[in-house]
């Protein structure tokens, strides 16, 4: 098929403005698959390689062709920021030919809004809170809306693929189609997909068509890659030390950073000077303190401050005003962000961005590698991994830099064998199924309980889930007063239901703190959780600033801008770890190969590690002796088959081993006392793995171990089972224990 001639006329004039000479690989590909198929299709390629518009210029030519009484495209994206990108782009693309794009989330105006409700037609743009919200509140306009829908496109498909949120998308895409009458293809969009058939039948499930993974050639990836390791005071790892042959030279640098300062943060402040560079951190408040410390040096130097900030508990204003200044190409302004600059926004020519210690999955190494490297320039990432000296007395766990390994193992996986998280599958999601649950009675109104479990229990993501379960569930519920009888016998949200459907907060499905609303004079700052009292001082914005006055029932923080440092704090986030990261980890430290990417610090501190791996015999023994009675066990598993193991120790062998005072780094390494020689070890863990038990029995007797955001609200019993089935990894457990077999001793 020639893709180019079947595009509408008003595409290829889009492309002739452009001045593109041909389209690339992926537009072909996209063009022979929605224009030759009828199936859904997921399309994966690097990032700005031109998947917006491969999936585009095929779906705009088809409702061209044949247009669309309703809305026609409904564009699904995690994150708002990404939304107000593709709108510029999107809209530039319909302008001229008169077709509507509409953003709808909760920082998009009123005006445009209404205007699609009163008129339903071209592309809206949206994100599963929001989608969330719409069929809730707006249950009867739905078939207006969307009744004659024929795309869906999903951006980003991979941040959807392992938790409750992607659950939820795809929960409410399955909703919207039955309310409306309507059957689209869906589009998923991701440059990081590891497993592209599994994440295929993802991307299809309940929607009664197959999946099309179009292949084609991409094109060899280029990347500059660099990893530098800081001990945060002296001395640095290779001080009077001879590099190996082969190590890179060290780029030469001014060395104005302050001289008390963080050597990292230092080296960041030099290398990010006249250029436009993002710089990466794992959470809100390291973002905080980075900015915080950047902005220093800037004054020190007596330099402008050259340093912005985007992270999720900012103001609109502050986080659009950091894209804005992003997308201007003669900016030289670095920002201080986390995952929400990671996913798909064009942020014009980045020459370099920075990652502060190792993201958690390779998934999020390349999603946020691919955030340079755009217009024709190579990808580039620079990552400063930071340590404390460990003290002298320190047990030989901490001497293992972990952070600076993990970063090493996420580049090593993609390079040798392109691994990619996976999709998970196989959870026992009952947080997500209450909120679906009062989702659909708010929706809906009055259902008797069998139509409110035809319609539930039918969503493809409860598969696993039996009429039982659900029976336990609906009936907890009423005693609760989340759900109430009708004098008919059918059932309605309940008075303490109407509380949770009735707040904002309840249209998302990830965890949320309590948040307070910072203010300064008219200006608004972002939110916080845990406010400081009065006279005391918080981080946000990149800034330290005195609170002057705290309303708790408004739940407002009024503050003045004052100097200093200190650390803020938005909440706890966990961390997702696979397995093969930490097996990739292991090798690391048993190969003796060097990596080119590694700087002269970086070099030698592995060599450090590696030394002390041969010291302790580590690479075939798991279990490293500490002294006295106290052991190290280092099982190499991700964070949810490690979870499992720590379980399995405590509640299966605690008695038979004489375990004791076992305490965990998760998911590298296991400290505890134990009454019994290594090999015995081995021998009972063994034999207990190889016991039938059931998965329940690693819940403590009175736990109830609420991990989503929901499961407050679920009977204990379906908690305790939905975390014992679905969270805890008992498979990949049993599999590590068995490796360590031979290492028993003799039957």
């Amino acid at each position: 098929m020639n893709v180019f001639e079947r595009y509408a006329p008003f595409i290829q004039d889009y492309i002739y403005r452009s001045g593109w000479q041909s389209l690339r690989a992926v537009q072909n590909a996209a063009g022979d698959a929605i224009f030759g198929t009828d199936q859904n299709v997921l399309l994966t390629a690097s990032t700005a390689s031109g998947k917006t518009e491969a999936a585009f210029f095929p779906i705009l030519t088809v409702l061209d062709e044949a247009p669309s009484r309703t809305v026609g495209v409904l564009y699904i994206a995690p994150l708002k920021a990404l939304i107000n990108d593709q709108f510029g782009r999107l809209t530039e693309l319909c302008e001229e030919e008169g077709i509507p794009v509409t953003r709808w989330h909760g920082d998009a105006a009123q005006s445009g809004k209404r205007k699609l409700l009163k008129k339903p037609s071209g592309i809206l743009q949206i994100t599963p809170e929001s989608l969330e919200s719409l069929l809730i509140n707006k249950h009867m306009e739905i078939p207006a809306l969307f009744g004659d829908l024929r795309f869906i496109v999903i951006d980003e498909i991979h941040s959807l693929l392992r938790g409750d949120r992607g659950l939820q998308t795809f929960c409410l895409i399955e909703r919207l189609c039955r309310l409306a009458g309507c059957d689209p293809r869906r589009i998923g969009l991701s440059a990081t997909i590891g497993n592209p058939e599994l994440a295929g039948r993802f991307l299809a499930a309940g929607s009664g068509r197959g999946t099309v993974i179009p292949r084609f050639d991409g094109g060899k990836e280029i990347w500059r890659l660099s990893m530098e390791h800081f001990y945060n005071s002296a001395p640095q790892a290779d001080e009077g030390k001879p590099l190996p042959s082969g190590t890179p030279p060290v780029e030469p640098s001014t060395d104005t950073a302050p001289k008390a300062s963080d050597p990292g943060i230092g080296y960041i402040f030099e290398h990010t000077r006249g250029r436009k560079c993002l710089i990466f951190t794992n959470s809100r408040e390291e973002c905080e303190a980075v900015c915080q410390q950047l902005r220093q040096y800037c004054e020190a130097n007596h330099e402008r401050d050259r340093f912005l900030i985007h992270h999720g508990n900012l103001s609109a204003s502050y986080r659009e005003s950091a894209e804005e200044e992003m997308k201007d190409d003669d900016s030289l302004m670095s920002v201080c962000a986390t995952a929400t600059l990671e996913l798909g926004i064009d942020i014009g020519r980045l020459e370099r961005a920075f990652q502060i210690d190792a993201p958690f999955t390779v998934s999020g190494f390349l999603q946020r590698l691919g955030r340079t490297g755009r217009r024709g320039n190579p990808a580039e990432m620079c990552f400063v991994m930071r340590e404390d000296h460990w003290e002298a007395r320190a047990m030989l766990p901490d001497s293992i830099p972990w952070f600076f390994l993990q970063g090493i193992a996420l580049i090593q996986l993609y390079i040798e064998e392109r691994f990619v998280e996976p999709p998970r599958t196989d959870r026992l999601p009952y947080s997500l199924l209450y909120h679906q649950t009062m989702s659909t009675l708010a929706s809906h109104g009055e259902m008797t309980p069998g139509e409110l479990a035809s319609r539930v229990l039918s969503l493809s993501c409860f598969h696993r889930i039996t009429q039982e379960d659900y029976r336990i569930l609906l009936r907890h519920l009423l005693e609760t007063d989340h759900l109430s009888r009708t004098e008919n016998g059918g059932l309605i949200v309940g008075l303490t239901g109407e509380r949770v459907v009735n707040s904002y907060r309840f249209y998302a499905v990830f965890q949320e703190n309590v948040e307070y609303t910072v203010r300064t004079g008219s200006e608004q700052l972002g939110t916080i959780v845990k406010p400081p009292p009065v006279g005391d001082k918080i981080a946000i914005a990149g800034r330290v600033w005195a609170v002057d006055e705290v309303d708790h029932q408004r739940r407002e923080v009024f503050c003045t801008l004052v100097k200093g440092n200190i650390p803020a704090y938005f909440g706890d986030v966990a961390g997702d770890i696979h397995t093969h990261i930490l097996e990739r980890m292991l090798r690391v430290l048993r190969e003796d190969r060097s990596y080119p990417y590694l700087m002269p610090h970086a070099v030698c501190r592995l060599t450090d590690a590696r030394n002390t791996f041969r010291q302790a015999m580590m690479s075939d023994r798991p279990l490293v002796h500490l002294g006295g009675r106290m052991w190290a066990l280092f099982p190499w598993l991700g964070s949810y088959a490690f979870l499992a193991l720590e379980r399995f120790l405590k509640l299966r062998c605690g008695q038979r081993l004489g375990l004791k005072g076992l305490q965990s780094s998760r998911p590298y390494y296991i400290q505890f006392t134990i009454q019994v020689s290594e090999a015995e070890f081995f021998r009972i863990v063994c034999d207990e793995a190889e016991k039938q038990f059931d998965p329940l029995e690693l819940v403590y007797p009175a736990e109830v171990p609420v991990f989503e955001k929901y499961d407050e609200y679920v009977p204990e019993e379906l908690v305790r089972k939905g975390f014992a089935y679905g969270v805890l990894d008992v498979e990949g457990m049993r599999q590590r224990i068995r490796s360590w077999k031979d290492l028993s001793g003799p039957a």
